[in-house]
């Protein structure tokens, strides 16, 4: 799960301009990254990119930490 973590950091690091070591598991897209509807979508959209992967709306509405796409991944055991 580390393996997974590590692009999900890079991603947002990336996305929303924060240092990738100061991004926490326990962080709140809405709340500590300040992510809007749109920042959602294009979050999504580059989580299914980098893993090759369609993550549905009704999966979608289930995240609220980086943890929870953490664990949606591994759950459907995406290892890259």
């Amino acid at each position: 799960m580390k393996n997974i973590e590590k692009k999900i950091k890079k991603i947002i690091s990336k996305q929303f301009g924060i240092k990738y070591d100061t991004i926490l598991n326990n962080f709140s897209l809405r709340d500590d990254l300040k992510a809007d509807s749109l920042d959602l979508v294009e979050l999504i959209m580059n989580i299914e990119e980098k893993f090759k992967i369609e993550i549905s709306d009704e999966e979608v509405s289930n995240f609220d930490t980086i943890s929870s796409i953490c664990i949606f991944l591994k759950k459907n055991k995406i290892k890259k």
